[in-house]
Protein backbone atom coordinates (compact mmCIF):
# COMPACT_ATOMS: atom_id res chain seq x y z
CA UNK A 1 0.00 0.00 0.00
CA UNK A 2 2.80 2.61 0.91
CA UNK A 3 4.16 2.42 -2.46
CA UNK A 4 -0.06 3.08 -4.51
CA UNK A 5 0.11 6.19 -1.76
CA UNK A 6 3.64 7.45 -2.83
CA UNK A 7 2.59 7.57 -6.66
CA UNK A 8 -0.98 8.68 -5.26
CA UNK A 9 0.97 11.76 -3.59
CA UNK A 10 3.12 13.10 -6.39
CA UNK A 11 0.08 12.74 -8.96
CA UNK A 12 -1.44 15.31 -6.64
CA UNK A 13 -4.31 12.84 -5.01
CA UNK A 14 -5.59 13.01 -1.63
CA UNK A 15 -5.31 10.12 0.58
CA UNK A 16 -8.33 8.40 2.39
CA UNK A 17 -8.63 7.67 6.04
CA UNK A 18 -8.37 4.12 5.61
CA UNK A 19 -5.22 4.46 3.03
CA UNK A 20 -3.74 6.53 5.37
CA UNK A 21 -4.36 3.51 8.29
CA UNK A 22 -3.11 0.48 5.59
CA UNK A 23 0.15 2.63 5.22
CA UNK A 24 0.82 3.73 8.73
CA UNK A 25 0.61 -0.18 8.92
CA UNK A 26 2.99 -0.81 6.82
CA UNK A 27 5.23 1.10 8.03
CA UNK A 28 4.80 -0.30 11.61
CA UNK A 29 4.60 -3.83 10.77
CA UNK A 30 7.76 -3.38 8.88
CA UNK A 31 6.61 -4.07 5.40
CA UNK A 32 8.38 -0.64 4.11
CA UNK A 33 11.54 -0.16 3.12
CA UNK A 34 13.72 3.08 4.41
CA UNK A 35 13.42 4.67 1.04
CA UNK A 36 9.49 3.90 0.82
CA UNK A 37 9.14 5.60 4.37
CA UNK A 38 11.18 8.86 3.03
CA UNK A 39 9.37 8.62 0.23
CA UNK A 40 6.09 8.87 1.64
CA UNK A 41 7.09 11.60 4.21
CA UNK A 42 7.95 13.30 1.62
CA UNK A 43 5.18 13.64 -0.64
CA UNK A 44 2.89 13.90 2.28
CA UNK A 45 5.26 17.40 3.10
CA UNK A 46 4.43 18.20 -0.70
CA UNK A 47 0.68 16.93 -1.06
CA UNK A 48 0.00 18.98 2.23
CA UNK A 49 -1.04 17.08 5.58
CA UNK A 50 -4.96 16.70 6.18
CA UNK A 51 -7.23 15.50 8.25
CA UNK A 52 -8.09 12.30 7.09
CA UNK A 53 -4.05 11.35 6.45
CA UNK A 54 -3.47 12.34 10.67
CA UNK A 55 -7.14 10.06 12.14
CA UNK A 56 -6.09 6.89 9.78
CA UNK A 57 -2.66 7.59 10.87
CA UNK A 58 -3.13 8.03 14.68
CA UNK A 59 -5.94 5.35 14.50
CA UNK A 60 -3.10 2.82 13.35
CA UNK A 61 -0.64 4.09 15.93
CA UNK A 62 -2.76 4.17 19.33
CA UNK A 63 -3.88 0.45 17.77
CA UNK A 64 -0.47 -0.58 18.46
CA UNK A 65 0.62 1.56 21.25
CA UNK A 66 1.31 0.00 24.42
CA UNK A 67 -1.13 0.69 26.74
CA UNK A 68 -0.51 3.23 30.14
CA UNK A 69 -3.61 2.77 32.60
CA UNK A 70 -4.39 6.14 34.36
CA UNK A 71 -7.00 5.90 37.57
CA UNK A 72 -8.53 9.91 36.62
CA UNK A 73 -10.53 10.16 33.67
CA UNK A 74 -9.42 13.84 33.18
CA UNK A 75 -5.80 13.19 32.35
CA UNK A 76 -3.84 16.19 30.95
CA UNK A 77 -1.20 16.57 28.21
CA UNK A 78 0.53 19.58 27.15
CA UNK A 79 2.75 19.61 24.45
CA UNK A 80 4.15 20.62 21.55
CA UNK A 81 4.92 19.13 17.88
CA UNK A 82 8.50 20.67 17.67
CA UNK A 83 9.68 21.62 14.16
CA UNK A 84 8.94 25.25 14.96
CA UNK A 85 12.41 26.18 14.62
CA UNK A 86 12.63 28.50 17.75
CA UNK A 87 15.16 27.01 19.87
CA UNK A 88 12.92 27.91 23.22
CA UNK A 89 13.39 26.45 26.31
CA UNK A 90 11.13 23.80 27.40
CA UNK A 91 8.08 25.69 28.13
CA UNK A 92 5.42 22.79 27.55
CA UNK A 93 7.59 20.18 30.04
CA UNK A 94 8.07 22.77 33.12
CA UNK A 95 4.36 23.79 32.30
CA UNK A 96 3.58 20.07 33.09
CA UNK A 97 4.74 20.37 36.49
CA UNK A 98 2.96 23.05 37.56
CA UNK A 99 -0.57 21.80 36.27
CA UNK A 100 0.56 18.90 37.96
CA UNK A 101 1.39 20.72 41.61
CA UNK A 102 -2.47 22.50 41.17
CA UNK A 103 -3.79 19.15 41.46
CA UNK A 104 -4.34 17.98 37.71
CA UNK A 105 -3.13 14.68 36.69
CA UNK A 106 -0.35 14.77 34.01
CA UNK A 107 1.07 12.02 31.43
CA UNK A 108 3.42 13.91 29.31
CA UNK A 109 3.84 12.23 26.64
CA UNK A 110 7.40 12.91 24.82
CA UNK A 111 11.03 11.85 23.34
CA UNK A 112 14.18 12.87 22.21
CA UNK A 113 14.48 16.58 20.07
CA UNK A 114 13.99 15.41 16.84
CA UNK A 115 13.93 19.24 15.11
CA UNK A 116 15.76 20.70 18.11
CA UNK A 117 18.81 20.16 20.37
CA UNK A 118 16.50 19.32 23.29
CA UNK A 119 13.25 17.61 23.60
CA UNK A 120 11.43 16.81 26.68
CA UNK A 121 13.34 13.04 27.07
CA UNK A 122 16.44 15.27 27.00
CA UNK A 123 15.87 17.66 29.19
CA UNK A 124 14.30 15.53 31.32
CA UNK A 125 17.32 13.23 31.61
CA UNK A 126 19.33 16.18 32.59
CA UNK A 127 17.26 16.89 35.92
CA UNK A 128 17.28 13.16 36.87
CA UNK A 129 14.51 11.58 35.91
CA UNK A 130 15.26 7.97 34.36
CA UNK A 131 12.84 8.15 31.52
CA UNK A 132 12.96 4.53 30.29
CA UNK A 133 11.32 3.37 33.56
CA UNK A 134 8.53 0.42 32.19
CA UNK A 135 4.60 1.56 31.75
CA UNK A 136 3.90 -0.24 35.20
CA UNK A 137 6.06 2.98 37.19
CA UNK A 138 4.29 5.55 34.57
CA UNK A 139 0.93 3.87 36.17
CA UNK A 140 2.00 3.96 39.02
CA UNK A 141 3.18 8.08 38.87
CA UNK A 142 -0.31 8.78 37.58
CA UNK A 143 -1.67 7.02 40.50
CA UNK A 144 0.52 8.05 43.47
CA UNK A 145 1.89 11.68 42.67
CA UNK A 146 -0.50 12.37 39.77
CA UNK A 147 2.32 12.50 37.38
CA UNK A 148 4.54 10.47 34.61
CA UNK A 149 6.58 11.25 31.93
CA UNK A 150 5.60 8.76 29.08
CA UNK A 151 8.67 7.95 26.88
CA UNK A 152 7.45 7.30 23.27
CA UNK A 153 9.84 5.17 22.03
CA UNK A 154 8.98 2.61 25.26
CA UNK A 155 5.41 2.99 24.40
CA UNK A 156 5.38 3.00 20.56
CA UNK A 157 7.63 0.15 19.71
CA UNK A 158 6.67 -0.57 15.87
CA UNK A 159 8.06 3.41 15.75
CA UNK A 160 11.11 2.20 15.64
CA UNK A 161 11.30 1.83 12.06
CA UNK A 162 10.98 5.41 11.43
CA UNK A 163 13.91 6.69 13.66
CA UNK A 164 16.23 6.77 11.11
CA UNK A 165 14.31 8.05 7.90
CA UNK A 166 13.00 10.62 10.19
CA UNK A 167 16.63 11.85 11.46
CA UNK A 168 18.06 11.06 7.96
CA UNK A 169 15.34 13.51 6.33
CA UNK A 170 15.80 16.57 8.98
CA UNK A 171 12.78 18.23 8.20
CA UNK A 172 9.25 17.85 10.36
CA UNK A 173 7.23 15.35 8.98
CA UNK A 174 3.72 13.39 9.39
CA UNK A 175 5.34 12.40 12.71
CA UNK A 176 5.26 15.80 14.77
CA UNK A 177 2.35 16.59 14.46
CA UNK A 178 1.02 12.55 14.91
CA UNK A 179 2.72 11.62 18.20
CA UNK A 180 0.66 13.93 20.62
CA UNK A 181 -2.38 12.68 19.06
CA UNK A 182 -1.46 8.97 20.27
CA UNK A 183 -0.71 9.41 24.12
CA UNK A 184 -0.33 5.95 25.57
CA UNK A 185 -2.92 6.73 28.34
CA UNK A 186 -6.06 8.57 26.12
CA UNK A 187 -4.88 11.87 27.75
CA UNK A 188 -8.49 13.50 26.53
CA UNK A 189 -7.94 16.87 27.79
CA UNK A 190 -5.15 19.40 27.58
CA UNK A 191 -3.18 22.11 25.33
CA UNK A 192 -1.28 20.66 21.24
CA UNK A 193 1.25 23.32 20.20
CA UNK A 194 1.29 22.88 16.48
CA UNK A 195 3.99 25.25 14.38
CA UNK A 196 2.40 25.82 10.90
CA UNK A 197 -1.17 27.94 11.11
CA UNK A 198 -2.85 25.87 8.50
CA UNK A 199 -1.60 22.69 11.34
CA UNK A 200 -4.34 24.57 13.69
CA UNK A 201 -7.46 23.06 11.99
CA UNK A 202 -6.10 20.01 10.46
CA UNK A 203 -4.72 18.70 14.27
CA UNK A 204 -8.28 19.56 15.88
CA UNK A 205 -10.28 17.86 13.34
CA UNK A 206 -7.76 14.92 13.70
CA UNK A 207 -8.10 14.87 17.82
CA UNK A 208 -11.87 15.64 17.51
CA UNK A 209 -11.68 12.38 16.18
CA UNK A 210 -9.98 10.63 18.13
CA UNK A 211 -12.00 11.33 21.11
CA UNK A 212 -10.80 13.91 22.76
CA UNK A 213 -13.15 15.90 25.33
CA UNK A 214 -11.66 19.39 25.88
CA UNK A 215 -8.61 20.37 24.02
CA UNK A 216 -6.91 23.54 23.06
CA UNK A 217 -4.53 23.29 19.68
CA UNK A 218 -2.63 26.28 19.31
CA UNK A 219 -0.42 28.44 17.37
CA UNK A 220 1.72 31.45 18.55
CA UNK A 221 1.95 33.90 15.78
CA UNK A 222 5.39 34.26 15.71
CA UNK A 223 5.68 30.68 14.84
CA UNK A 224 5.73 28.84 18.47
CA UNK A 225 3.97 25.71 19.06
CA UNK A 226 3.05 26.92 22.07
CA UNK A 227 0.50 29.68 23.67
CA UNK A 228 3.19 32.63 23.21
CA UNK A 229 3.70 35.55 24.94
CA UNK A 230 5.74 37.59 22.11
CA UNK A 231 3.12 37.69 19.59
CA UNK A 232 -1.11 36.41 19.56
CA UNK A 233 -2.30 33.09 19.60
CA UNK A 234 -4.63 31.18 16.97
CA UNK A 235 -7.34 28.83 19.46
CA UNK A 236 -8.92 26.17 18.33
CA UNK A 237 -11.08 24.87 21.27
CA UNK A 238 -12.49 21.66 21.57
CA UNK A 239 -15.25 20.92 24.11
CA UNK A 240 -17.11 18.12 23.87
CA UNK A 241 -19.02 18.41 20.18
CA UNK A 242 -18.22 22.13 20.06
CA UNK A 243 -15.45 23.51 18.13
CA UNK A 244 -14.34 27.09 18.36
CA UNK A 245 -11.60 29.43 16.69
CA UNK A 246 -10.30 32.40 18.24
CA UNK A 247 -7.16 34.51 18.50
CA UNK A 248 -5.36 36.05 22.19
CA UNK A 249 -2.82 38.15 23.49
CA UNK A 250 -0.97 38.06 26.26
CA UNK A 251 -2.08 41.52 27.54
CA UNK A 252 -5.39 39.82 27.94
CA UNK A 253 -4.07 38.09 30.86
CA UNK A 254 -2.44 40.72 32.37
CA UNK A 255 0.99 39.75 30.59
CA UNK A 256 3.96 42.45 29.66
CA UNK A 257 4.76 41.25 25.87
CA UNK A 258 8.18 39.13 26.08
CA UNK A 259 10.92 39.30 23.42
CA UNK A 260 12.14 35.64 21.43
CA UNK A 261 15.46 36.29 22.80
CA UNK A 262 13.55 36.29 26.41
CA UNK A 263 12.64 32.71 25.69
CA UNK A 264 15.85 31.23 23.75
CA UNK A 265 17.34 27.92 25.17
CA UNK A 266 19.83 26.07 24.71
CA UNK A 267 21.06 22.30 25.11
CA UNK A 268 20.08 19.80 28.31
CA UNK A 269 21.83 21.57 30.51
CA UNK A 270 21.16 24.95 30.02
CA UNK A 271 17.19 24.09 29.33
CA UNK A 272 16.91 22.20 32.93
CA UNK A 273 18.71 25.12 34.56
CA UNK A 274 16.29 27.24 33.05
CA UNK A 275 13.29 25.09 34.53
CA UNK A 276 15.23 25.03 37.92
CA UNK A 277 14.63 28.51 38.03
CA UNK A 278 10.76 28.85 37.02
CA UNK A 279 9.70 26.38 39.65
CA UNK A 280 12.07 27.92 41.75
CA UNK A 281 10.12 31.08 41.65
CA UNK A 282 12.15 33.38 38.97
CA UNK A 283 10.08 36.26 37.36
CA UNK A 284 10.29 37.53 34.51
CA UNK A 285 9.37 36.45 30.75
CA UNK A 286 10.02 32.53 31.45
CA UNK A 287 7.60 31.95 34.35
CA UNK A 288 5.14 33.98 32.40
CA UNK A 289 4.95 31.77 28.91
CA UNK A 290 4.95 28.94 31.84
CA UNK A 291 2.17 30.25 33.93
CA UNK A 292 -0.29 31.16 30.27
CA UNK A 293 0.29 27.21 28.89
CA UNK A 294 -0.46 25.60 32.39
CA UNK A 295 -3.77 28.01 32.61
CA UNK A 296 -5.16 26.80 29.81
CA UNK A 297 -4.42 23.08 30.76
CA UNK A 298 -5.73 23.81 33.68
CA UNK A 299 -8.96 24.95 31.97
CA UNK A 300 -8.75 22.14 29.87
CA UNK A 301 -8.95 20.18 33.16
CA UNK A 302 -12.01 22.05 34.97
CA UNK A 303 -10.14 23.06 37.67
CA UNK A 304 -10.98 27.31 36.35
CA UNK A 305 -13.66 28.20 34.19
CA UNK A 306 -11.56 29.99 32.05
CA UNK A 307 -7.54 29.91 31.43
CA UNK A 308 -7.66 33.21 32.86
CA UNK A 309 -9.38 32.51 36.11
CA UNK A 310 -6.81 29.63 36.10
CA UNK A 311 -3.45 31.94 36.01
CA UNK A 312 -3.62 32.24 39.91
CA UNK A 313 -3.88 28.66 40.33
CA UNK A 314 -0.51 28.20 38.03
CA UNK A 315 1.11 30.67 40.02
CA UNK A 316 0.29 29.49 43.35
CA UNK A 317 1.51 25.73 42.20
CA UNK A 318 5.12 27.65 41.60
CA UNK A 319 5.03 30.15 44.95
CA UNK A 320 4.00 27.56 46.86
CA UNK A 321 6.78 24.82 45.87
CA UNK A 322 4.16 22.52 44.96
CA UNK A 323 5.07 22.42 41.32
CA UNK A 324 9.03 21.88 42.21
CA UNK A 325 7.86 18.63 44.28
CA UNK A 326 6.39 17.30 41.68
CA UNK A 327 9.81 17.51 39.47
CA UNK A 328 11.40 15.55 42.95
CA UNK A 329 8.76 13.28 43.08
CA UNK A 330 8.77 12.20 39.27
CA UNK A 331 12.92 12.08 40.11
CA UNK A 332 12.46 9.39 42.79
CA UNK A 333 9.38 7.37 41.41
CA UNK A 334 11.64 7.32 38.39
Amino acid sequence: MIRECVHKLLAGEALSEPEAYETMGDIMEDRATDAQIGAYLAALRLRGLSSPVFAGSARAMRERAVPVASPDPVTVDIVGTGGDGSHTFNISTTAAFVAAGAGVTVAKHGSYGVSSRCGSADVLAELGVNIKYPPETMERGLREIGLAFLFAPSLHPAMKRVVGPRRELGFWSLFNVLGPLCNPARAAYGVLGVFRPDLVAVAADAAAHVGVRHLYVVHGQDGLDEISTTAPTFVREIRGERIESYEIAPAAFGLTPARSEDLAGGDPAVNAEMIRQVLEGDSGPRRDIVLLNAAFALAAAGKADSPKEALPLAAESIDSGAAMSKLEQLRELS
